[in-house]
């Protein structure tokens, strides 16, 4: 049987993603996630070392399925939406929702963050789930520092006749105790850092910062800087739709197929578009492309904004960057957008000649998308499990991860502009070499001295510099 069931999985991938067992009569037993999906599902072929429950579903294995997913957070949302939409049979733990641990914003007059494991229902304005307790503790942290948010009980929270050690320690603005002005604002802030919406506010921030500090107020400068460390970690931790896509187990020849069946399209390329910007500010496209083969890296296209007006307008820019992709760039078979009807429209309306699909997102972004089909109709048939589905979430994804980079990019470069040409001494190469060491400005500004001194030709002298410019002053 070891052999056998080594068989099953000697092709699986070292990535992250979800594997799922079935039995001889194809009913799906069992649906698990890993980091690594090989190295996880070695771990049942000595049935010994196994949980009783599944000794007895390792024995009704026939065949094994597995999906890749950029990174273990992914794993174990699509592991939940697998368990909850198809119910597989020895899954009872994760079936009540109580298995991982999430965030909820509750109902009152001043909301607080509360951390549970029960039924999604049983509140609104939830968030997750964390793929550990620890991770939860950290995003609560952050927003404990950046919005004051209380955590405390109601009825903690009545019986109070002075603010705790939280709000001593900055972590809580004490609606207990002192007169509320901005609560309200700074839930709508939570819920935007909770949603992946953290960087408008940390531009914002830096602008503060800067504000505070050309006043000479340390101390509110101070404040900010601390706020934009905390909001970066949190980025870089949650940061997964922009990791590179993995696509080991796609079979494109075979998916692509299915496309023009699909979609009713002959396909030999296929270009998919993304928009990216910041209040308007370095508006960007991009286009991947991809065919029977796989992507086509060398169609791959940039786009910066050139009609101002549109910055900002993601239908406006739509329009500008389809229109220049289609005039110089490769033939196109099909076009792919990356949203609703309005997208689709002005893609249909800017290149007429070209079968349009949009990629339309729901509630949730992986799992719930539906599709606008090249005569304009909306399907929301497509199974979330097939292979179809997988590519095309995939395509998306890779767009989105193309697009985001440039973005990140082109604002880096105006930001090192802005900031680090007001240091003595900092020229183009020691910019681009800080840059490519740190990834982005807000690094820059939050690194320690001994960090600075470990960037590749920057010198002990041009880094006190750049420590002293961001550091010293706000003392």
């Amino acid at each position: 049987m070891n052999i056998q069931f080594s068989d099953l999985i000697s092709n699986a991938p070292q990535s992250p993603g979800v594997y799922k067992m079935f039995g001889v009569d194809d009913t799906l037993l069992y649906v698990g996630k890993a980091k690594n999906l090989s190295n996880r599902l070695k771990q049942y072929v000595d049935i010994s070392k196994l949980e009783l429950h599944k000794q007895v579903m390792r024995t009704l294995v026939a065949r094994i399925e597995w999906e890749i997913v950029p990174t273990e957070s992914d794993a174990l949302v699509r592991e939940q939406e697998l368990i909850k939409t198809q119910k597989p049979k020895y899954n009872i733990m994760l079936t009540d929702g109580k298995m991982y641990p999430m965030l909820a914003l509750t109902n009152s007059e001043f909301p607080r963050l509360l951390k549970f494991r029960g039924k999604i229902s049983q509140r609104r304005d939830v968030f997750g789930p964390y793929p550990s307790v620890s991770a939860l503790n950290e995003t609560i942290k952050t927003i404990q520092r950046v919005c004051g948010l209380r955590t405390c009980t109601d009825t903690f929270m009545k019986n109070r006749s002075r603010p705790c050690l939280l709000y001593q320690i900055g972590r809580c603005s004490a609606p207990c105790c002192i007169e509320q002005k901005n609560y309200s604002e700074n839930v709508q802030l939570a819920r935007r850092i909770l949603t992946g919406d953290s960087e408008p506010i940390i531009s914002d921030l830096s602008k503060q910062m800067q504000v505070f500090s050309d006043a000479m107020d340390f101390e509110n400068a101070a404040i900010c800087r601390d706020k934009i460390s905390a909001l970066t970690q949190t980025a870089t931790r949650g940061r997964t739709n922009n990791a590179p896509t993995h696509t080991a187990n796609i079979d494109w020849n075979k998916y692509v197929t299915e496309l023009e069946q699909w979609a009713g399209v002959k396909i030999e390329r296929v270009g998919v578009f993304d928009n990216s910007h910041l209040f308007g500010q370095n508006s960007v496209g991009a286009m991947i492309v991809f065919g029977h083969d796989g992507f086509i890296k060398s169609d791959y296209r940039h786009f910066k904004l050139k009609n101002r007006s549109v910055a900002g307008n993601d239908i406006g820019m739509m329009a500008e960057f389809v229109s220049r992709a289609t005039q110089r760039g490769p033939k196109l078979s099909l076009i792919i957008v990356d949203g609703g009807p309005a997208q689709w429209n002005i893609a249909h309306k800017t290149a007429p000649n070209i079968p349009i699909l949009g990629v339309a997102k729901g509630v949730v972004r992986n799992g719930d998308e539906h599709f606008i089909m090249p005569d304009g109709s909306e399907n929301f048939d497509l199974p979330k499990d097939s292979g179809l589905f997988l590519l095309l979430r995939t395509v998306r994804d890779e767009a989105h991860r193309f697009v985001i980079t440039y973005h990140r990019t082109t604002r880096a470069k105006q930001m090192t502009a802005s900031v680090l040409d007001e240091i003595d001494g900092i020229g183009a190469k020691r910019k681009q070499a800080l840059l490519q060491h740190f990834g982005s400005v807000y690094k820059i500004s939050d690194a320690t001295l001994d960090a600075l001194l470990h960037v590749p030709g920057l010198g002990k002298s041009a880094a006190k510099k750049i420590y002293a410019y961001f550091h010293s002053e706000m003392i």
